[in-house]
Order: structure tokens, then sequence, then C-alpha cells
């Protein structure tokens, strides 16, 4: 057992560092103790994560009630919500690789021993998980939890039904009234929000790649369960300590296939495709876009989950969470059941410990053998617009074949005006570009223009396409991480308004149907752009950021 701490408490040369903790409290018995640092992203600024800081202390007295000493520390966390939809949006992907970064400092700083990381809004729970997969000290991840579904006219609403019915609104088909009416009840406590959106789709995929505990996923931020869960995670890491268990050991090839596999199976965010790429690159497993692909065409989408369906993650925790899931997987021997997680057991020895039974009469999870879709919903496009690849999601999405005029905008706001003035009409394709790694920078998430088409009933008849992203909660024919971006060249930066692009979801691909000639001479036409940041921490991402199909994660320059 390597307790790397000792190498801050132990001898006479570390008197003044000794002193230091017992001016915080500690005595010397707890200096002899395993240190096991605590990271939240606990803040004013998002009900997701405004009770981590309550969660954490439970986390502490796991570590302590197992022999550790743990050392709190918080860390940023940006709110998607609360960002969309102006340029606060262009902080958040950057704020995933600040908490990594700040995370992995905190604990190389002061020499922990172990980690439990607790993460709620979208960044923060790659972030959190990055920075584990990089120090490689026995970690476990744990999820603040999911948001209630508010209640508005006898049905469940969550923060997707409101942005729609911005759209709804501006169309004149709701009041004004009616609308406030929905906001007064959307987020009635804290958690992250309540659909298959990103935050619960990581989540997911924290349990199903083995760093967080069974069942862990689920339970709602404000059940009791929560508070056992942090708990328990916390003694968990002292034993992960004990056994010499560390992240290699667990983000393994087959772990991201399992997570793949599982973020298929419940319709998940297509920021689910971004982050296990960034996580891959951190703990040095050779992820690329065709294994997402090859795991996709053999996995079928068996979970009826917003956007694209009816249900929330409340109602999936009811009937068994992401364990039963995985359980419907196993039957069909869609996961490898051998990987190790932080239990210290393999995946089968967890799912055959927690006895869970498939209920028919429930409706939020179809029978493996019966499914939503044949296979999943994270679909990975090519073609002349992205030959590097895209991302859509076909949950909810039953248009296979689009062609439209390109309508062509160079940054959201334009897009969402012109979609405001009733100027986006059936069968355009909509191109925002400029909005991607580089050159956002930081791959703005677009809630509040996708929500607007969808609630002008516009959703299944335009189509968007952008080198940005979308939100977990977006739904309909809605294609983002088109790379290359346009900031550097990519062929969406040589799209002209009118073009005709075609889209084949069976075919997996997007393309711009010119010919090549005229491809040719618009980029020896094509200038790059100045940056719209020239200092700061923007301007750094930008300078440092790869593409979307490496996952955005920022390299060093030599």
């Amino acid at each position: 057992m390597e307790i790397s701490s000792r190498n801050v408490v132990e001898g006479p040369s570390r008197a003044p560092h000794r002193a230091m903790y017992k001016a915080m409290g500690l005595k010397d018995e707890d200096l002899g103790k395993p240190f096991i640092g605590v990271s939240h992203t606990g803040n004013e600024a998002t009900p997701c994560n405004i009770h981590l800081g309550r969660l954490a202390q439970k986390a502490k007295e796991g570590v302590s009630d197992s022999g550790g000493t743990p050392r709190e520390f918080a860390t940023i966390a940006v709110s998607d919500g609360i960002a969309m939809g102006h340029e606060g949006m262009k902080s958040s992907l950057v704020s995933r690789e600040i908490i990594a970064d700040s995370i992995e400092l905190m604990v190389r700083a002061h020499q922990y021993d172990g980690l439990v990381g607790i993460a709620g809004c979208d960044k923060s729970l790659p972030g959190s998980m990055m920075a584990m997969a990089r120090l490689n000290i026995p970690s476990v991840f744990v999820y603040g939890g999911t948001i209630m579904p508010g209640i508005y006219e006898g049905k469940q609403v969550t923060i997707q039904d409101v942005y729609e019915a911005v759209g709804a609104y501006e169309a004149g088909q709701v009041t004004l009234e009616a609308l406030k009416n929905l906001e007064n009840v959307a987020c009635p406590n804290a958690g992250s929000c309540g659909g298959m959106y990103t935050a619960n789709t990581m989540a997911s995929i924290s349990e199903a790649i083995g760093i967080a505990l069974p069942g862990s996923a689920s339970p709602p931020a404000e059940d009791p369960r929560r508070e056992k869960i942090v708990y328990e995670s916390g003694k968990a890491v002292l034993n992960l300590l004990e056994n010499g268990i560390r992240p290699k050991d667990i983000l393994t090839y087959e772990a991201f296939e399992n997570a793949i596999a599982v973020a298929n199976a419940i319709g998940g965010s297509t920021n689910a495709v971004l982050h296990l790429l960034a996580l891959s690159r951190e703990i040095g497993i050779n992820l690329v876009l065709d294994d997402f692909e090859k795991i996709r065409k053999k996995t079928p989408h068996i979970a009826d989950m917003r956007p694209g369906g009816y249900y929330v993650m409340l109602d999936l925790d009811k009937i068994g969470g992401i364990p039963l899931l995985m359980k419907s997987l196993q039957k069909k021997n869609l996961l490898h059941e051998g990987v190790m997680t932080v239990t210290g057991k393999t995946l089968k020895q967890n799912l055959d410990s927690m006895p869970l039974s498939f209920d028919s009469n429930q409706k939020v999870l179809k029978p493996i053998e019966s499914p939503i879709h044949e296979i999943g919903t994270l679909t990975i496009l090519r073609g002349t617009l992205a030959p590097d690849g895209a991302v859509v999601k076909i949950a909810g999405v039953n248009t296979k074949e689009f062609k439209g005029r390109a309508r062509v905008f160079d940054r959201e706001e334009d897009a969402f005006d012109a979609i405001s003035k009733r100027a986006i009409k059936e069968n355009d394709v909509v191109i925002i570009r400029y909005e991607g790694p580089r050159g956002g920078p930081g791959m703005r998430e677009m809630l509040g223009v996708t929500a607007a088409l969808v609630g002008q009933k516009l959703g299944e008849k335009v189509a968007l396409i952008t080198d940005g992203r979308f939100s977990g909660a977006t739904r309909g024919l809605m294609i983002g991480h088109v790379s290359p971006e346009a900031a550097v060249g990519g062929n969406i930066a040589l799209v002209k308004e009118g073009d005709e692009i075609k889209i084949n979801l069976e075919k997996n691909n997007v393309d711009l149907m010119i010919s090549e000639n005229e491809l040719i001479q618009r980029r020896k036409e094509w200038k790059p752009r100045k940056p719209n940041y020239e200092r700061g921490a923007l301007a750094k991402y930008a300078s440092l950021v790869t593409s979307a199909s490496e996952g955005a994660i920022t390299k060093p320059l030599f």
C-alpha cells in the first residue's frame, strides 16, 4: 500500500507541515493515517451542485470510519442551464479542463493517497473522472443526484419543457402566463436536470465504466440514499488503497466498451462521445469514433427516456436504475463482465449481488428482446461536410434521410435571432459554425436554438448542423461536433447560403453537395479568422485544444 502523504508529514523536516495540519485541528493520530482528498464542485451557481458541500461531509465520515483522514476541497462548476444561450456557454467545456486541472493540482500539491470526487452539473462529472485518470490514485466518483421532476398540469416536466416553451411562446402557441407558470414549477429542488441529459448520462456511464459504486447513478439528490452512497464511497476508497486498485486497473478498453453500450441503451447525450474520448486520452486508452459505431450497431436502445422519450431518471430509479439496465444487456452478452470496479469486485460479481428482476408491467425499460430501436442511438456520421466525424442522437428522430438548403450562420446568436423571427422554414438546414472547440472557443451547447425549433414545431422539418455541441436535452435532427471545425478550415467553413446538404442516417452520411473542384476553389479563398479572445482562460484553451473527434482535450505544445 503506497502512502504518498508520508512525504509530507513524516520526519523532523516536516515539523512545519505538521504544525499547519495541527492548526486545522488534526492530531498526531490523524497524521498517521492515509490522507484522502474529498473533492466536490459545490456552489450556488446551479441546483445541480448546491447540496454537494453537505454530501461531502458524509463522504468524509466514510473515510474517517474506515481509517483514513479526509481533506475536503472544492473546485468550480459552470451551470450549463444558466450559461445557455449567451456568451457564458463558451466557458462550459473549458470548465471541464479546469476542474480536472484543479483537482490534479490539489492532490499532487498535498500528496493525498486517494480521492473521492463528488460532482453534479454536466462538465463536473467528466472533469472529476479525468482527474482521477490522470492521478491514478485509488479513487471513487460520486454523482450528486438527479433533480425531481416538476409537475405542471398533471404531467412531469423538466428544464427541457421550459426551453421548448420559449419557442412555443415566440410562435404564439402558449401565453406568457403559461410560460411563467411552467417556469415556477419545473425545477422543484436540488439536483441535476431530470431527463437522460448529459449529467444523468455521465452518471450512468460512471457506473457502467466501474469508477462509481453500483446503483449510485439514479437515486435523486434529495433522497436519503444519496447520503449513504457518498458515505459508502468514502469507505470504498480505503478498500481500494489497501488492495492497490487504481483507475488504470478499472478504466480499461473493455470498460469503455461497457460505457458506450450503456450510453446507447439509455438513449444518452451526444456529449457522452466527447467526454469518453477525453477520459480515454487521460488514462492512455486509444478510443476512437469508430469504436462508438462498432458498439452502437450491436446494442439495442431499451430505455424510454427524455428528451427523445417519455421518462426521467426518477422513473428509472424506481425500477432498479442502471444495474437493472445492465442486467438486461447481460442477457445478450453485451457487456464485459470480468472488468474490475471500485468495489474491488468484477462487474459480474456486483450485478449478481443485486437481487433485481425485470417487471414486465413497467414501461421505462423495454425488454431486450423487443427494444425501442434494434441498434443504439449515438450515431457517428461522416461525409464531405464532416470528414473526421460528427455526432447525432437518433432517439426520437423518425427521419432517416433529409435534403435541404443551407441557412448559414457564423455564431449562435445570429441563428437564434433568425429562428425567433420565424425566418427558418421547413426543409432548411441550419448551419452554425465557428462555434467549435477552437473557434468558439468552447463548443457552445445550443439548447436555446434547438428548443426554439422544436417549440415552433420544426424539430422534424428542419436539420441543424454545427461544429459546436448540443445539450443532452436536445431532440430532433441535430448534428454536432462536426470535425474538422470551421476555425481550422474544415469543410463546414466552406458552406454557402443555399448550398444543398444531404443527410442519410442509415448510411451514416452528412454531405455538402458541391463538386470537388468547387470545394477546392472555396478552400483557396478561405482565410482563418482572428481569435475571439486574445487573453485569459478562453484564449489559453483555444490555443491548446484538439479536435472534437479527439474529445476536445487540451494538449501541451511540446
